[in-house]
């Protein structure tokens, strides 16, 4: 990656490089609404924009990548496929001095194989270490054990794309290869893809490839552990009398039936409208009710609500009345 090319994920994202966790979230989730494809229909600025969002916030929210991150800058991407071991590898080093991340490797791999003057000539880069992890340095030069290093990289798709399944074209290096991901996929769901990992430099075969499922927010559902959930609203009177609703499912609406005297926060189920099992079959949708109610009333509406309050006969607190500490 080249140093114009690097992208500021702290900036996309508005915040400082010491924003915790749950501010890195706050941001994210207000930008992923703004510019959510959803809500900007035909806007290709809005939705380069949202993946631009995205792209960042799967980085600064992982621990792991956010430490390279900030260790490695704009070499931070090679630093993941190559190593960057316990942090401060290579704390310090200067890296501007190269062209690219590989250069560096090239010619710390050649420095370490093939001596360098005045330098000791016993160590070699050991090959076969565990993807991610660039400890190849105390060996003594013997030959690799392992067939190739397996790689694990993230793969981005809507909620959409994961229900249906889709097929999915990635670079990698040079080499183009189409992935078929099947309907069903969940966030952290693993497609492995044989034969497309790192090469082992001695034997120059190639361990697998595999892809971590990561699914874009979406404005109405989302993922709690195994479940496809969704928040609707009813107002006041809809939860003393109960009432029928129409509920967006992936296959479209549907009419669920709302309980008299339901609280909010309540869950109700829609069974067999929920998440595809790639196995066959579907889960169900829990849909939590939510009472909101209105804010700008009508003369009339007020007048029927001041009336309800004066021949209220419930009160919803009276059990507070015998609490001490």
């Amino acid at each position: 990656m080249a140093a114009q090319d690097f992208k500021d994920y702290y900036a996309i994202l508005g915040i400082s490089k010491s924003a915790s966790a749950d501010e890195l979230k706050r941001a994210y989730r207000k930008l992923a609404r703004q510019y959510h494809p959803d809500m900007n229909p035909s806007n290709p600025a809005a939705e380069a924009r949202f993946k631009e969002i995205n792209e960042a916030y799967e980085v600064l929210s992982d621990p792991d990548k956010r430490r390279k991150y900030d260790q490695f800058g704009q070499y931070w991407k090679q630093a993941e496929g190559f190593g960057g071991g316990a942090p401060g590898d290579f704390g310090g080093f200067d890296f501007s001095q190269y062209g690219s991340f590989d250069d560096f490797i090239n010619e710390l791999l050649g420095r370490f194989a093939g001596g360098v003057p005045g330098g000791d000539r016993s160590y070699g880069y050991r090959p076969g270490t565990p993807p991610g992890g660039f400890g190849g340095f105390g060996g003594f030069g013997e030959p690799p054990t392992s067939a190739g290093g397996d790689l694990e990289a993230n793969l981005s798709m809507t909620l959409s794309e994961a229900f249906k399944g889709v097929q999915k074209r990635l670079i990698l290096g040079s080499e183009e290869i189409e992935v078929r991901i099947p309907a069903g996929a969940k966030p952290g769901s693993k497609i492995r893809v044989r034969g497309k990992g790192q090469m082992n430099p001695y034997t120059r075969q190639r361990g697998d490839l595999y892809l971590k499922i990561d699914i874009q927010p979406h404005p109405f559902f989302r993922f709690e552990e195994d479940n496809l959930v969704c928040e609707v609203a009813i107002a006041p009177d809809e939860a003393v009398l109960g009432t029928a609703i129409d509920v967006p499912t992936p296959d479209g609406l549907v009419t669920m039936n709302v309980p008299a005297g339901i609280r909010s926060g309540q869950t109700l189920r829609l069974r067999g409208k929920g998440w595809v099992n790639p196995k066959g079959g579907r889960g169900d949708q829990l849909v939590k009710i939510v009472i909101v109610p209105p804010k700008d009333l009508s003369p009339a509406e007020r007048e029927y609500y001041e009336k309800i309050r004066d021949s209220r006969t419930f009160d919803p607190r009276s059990g507070l009345k015998h609490i001490r500490l």
